[in-house]
C-alpha cells in the first residue's frame, strides 16, 4: 500500500489571537455583548481540524459589567504561521485543552497491528465499494477495497499485519457524473482496469466474517459478481451497533470518526475501510469494540417480521416504532437482531396493534450468510 503523502512546510490560514483588552477604568461603564457575532471558522492544516466555538450571545437584562464579569485564563497567544512544522502537535495539545477547541487530526491507516501472540483470533475483512449506480441488478462495481485483518476474541483488538486489496474495474458504461463527483473516480480511471478475480476468492476463503458499514447495499452487489462473498458470515456495522444508545448524534461514519477526533477524506473505498475499521477498534459504552459486538452478533438469527393485516388506524403507532412500509407487499414490517426481540415484539402488536383481533403475522429468518443479501431467508408464520 502506497504511504500516504505530506507537504514538507505546512502553515496555518486564518487564526490569529485577539488583542489584548485595555485595564478597565476605575467608573467601568456596562459593556454590551455583540449579538450575532458568527463563530470563527475552522483552520485546517493537513493533518488538523480547529474549530473554535461560537461565543455565547447574551441577553441584555444579564450583561455583566467588567467588574462583575468572572476572569477567564486564555492560553498564550500562538503565531501558528511563523511556527516550524514540529511545532503543530503542540500547538494542537494546547488548543484541545481549551474549552473552545476541538481538535481533529487525519486518520493515518495503520498496516499493522502488534505482535500476534498464541492468542485466540478470527479474520475479519472490512470492505467497501463503489458502484456506478445503486441497483446491483443493473450497476457495476468500480472499485473494490478490502483490509484483512486478525481480531483478538479476548480483547476485540485488531493484532497482526494489514493485508489490503484495492482495484479500479471498467464498468464497460461511462460513469454517471453524479458517482465522479461524490467519488471522484472517473472514466480515464478505470479504463482498460479489472478486479482480479483469483485473488479476491483467494483472500476472501481466509474470513471468518465481512463486515461493511452498509452490507445491504455492498453485499448484493459483490455476491453478484464474486460468488464467494455468499458462503461467507456477514454483519453491517451500521444496523449491528445501535450508535444512537451508544451516543453518537449519527451513525454516518465520518461522524463517527470525528466523534473519535478523526477526520480523513471520505468516499474512496480504501480510506473508508481504513476509517471503519479504527472507529471499529475503539471501545464501544460497555467496554467492548465494535468488532466484538459484531463478532458475537454474527452467530445470531436476524427476523424481518410483517405486520400482516394490521388494522389502519395503526399506522402511527407502528412508524413511531420504526416500522417501514412496504408499498409492493402493501405491508408494516421492522427488522429484529435476536429471538428474545422477536418475542418482546410480538408481545407488543398483540397488546397494542391487534387488541382483540385473531392475527398471524409473517417472519422471515435470516443467519449471517444471508443477512443482508438479496436472497430470501426462511418464510414461516406465528400466530399472536
Amino acid at each position: 500500500m502506497a504511504a500516504m503523502n505530506k507537504t514538507d512546510q505546512m502553515s496555518f490560514f486564518g487564526f490569529e489571537a485577539e488583542p489584548a483588552a485595555e485595564p478597565a477604568a476605575a467608573t467601568a461603564k456596562p459593556v454590551k455583548a455583540k449579538a450575532g457575532k458568527p463563530a470563527a471558522p475552522a483552520v485546517k492544516l493537513p493533518d488538523l481540524v480547529l474549530t473554535e466555538s461560537a461565543p455565547p450571545v447574551m441577553p441584555a437584562e444579564q450583561t455583566p459589567t467588567l467588574s462583575q464579569a468572572p476572569a477567564t485564563t486564555l492560553p498564550e497567544p500562538l503565531d501558528a504561521r511563523a511556527a516550524p512544522a514540529d511545532d503543530h502537535e503542540a500547538m494542537a495539545q494546547a488548543l484541545a485543552q481549551h474549552p473552545d477547541f476541538r481538535v481533529l487530526r487525519r486518520l493515518l491507516p495503520r498496516t499493522d497491528y502488534g505482535p500476534v501472540s498464541g492468542q485466540s483470533t478470527r479474520r475479519v475483512i472490512v470492505l467497501d465499494t463503489e458502484t456506478t449506480g445503486l441497483d446491483a441488478r443493473n450497476e457495476k462495481v468500480i472499485e473494490l477495497a478490502m483490509l484483512s485483518v486478525l481480531v483478538d476474541t479476548a480483547t476485540g483488538q485488531p493484532v497482526g499485519p494489514v493485508t489490503l486489496y484495492e482495484s479500479f474495474e471498467d464498468p464497460g458504461k461511462p460513469i454517471p457524473p453524479q458517482i465522479t463527483e461524490i467519488t471522484g473516480i472517473d472514466d480515464s480511471m478505470v479504463q482498460g482496469q479489472r478486479i482480479d478475480d483469483a485473488a479476491v476468492t483467494a483472500l476472501v476463503e481466509q474470513a471468518d466474517l465481512i463486515v461493511a458499514h452498509n452490507a445491504g447495499f455492498d453485499r448484493p452487489f459483490v455476491e453478484a459478481r464474486w460468488p464467494v462473498f455468499a458462503r461467507k458470515a456477514w454483519n453491517c456495522s451500521f444496523a449491528g451497533i445501535d450508535w444512537k444508545k451508544e451516543g453518537s448524534g449519527s451513525a454516518k461514519l465520518e461522524f463517527l470518526a470525528s466523534e473519535r477526533g478523526w477526520f480523513y477524506d471520505a468516499h474512496r473505498a480504501q480510506v473508508d475501510c481504513h476509517a471503519l475499521l479504527q472507529v471499529l477498534a475503539s471501545p464501544l459504552s460497555d467496554g467492548q469494540t465494535g468488532l466484538s459486538r459484531l463478532l458475537n452478533g454474527a452467530g445470531q438469527t436476524r427476523y424481518k417480521l410483517r405486520a400482516t393485516g394490521a388494522p389502519f388506524e395503526a399506522k402511527d403507532k407502528l412508524k413511531s416504532r420504526g416500522y417501514r412500509w412496504d408499498g409492493e407487499g402493501r405491508v408494516w414490517w421492522c427488522s429484529l437482531a435476536s429471538d428474545d426481540l422477536l418475542d418482546a415484539e410480538c408481545a407488543w402488536l398483540r397488546a397494542e396493534v391487534y387488541g382483540q383481533r385473531s392475527a398471524r403475522v409473517m417472519l422471515e429468518a435470516m443467519d449471517s450468510l444471508v443477512q443482508f443479501s438479496s436472497r430470501p431467508g426462511v418464510v414461516s408464520d406465528r400466530s399472536l
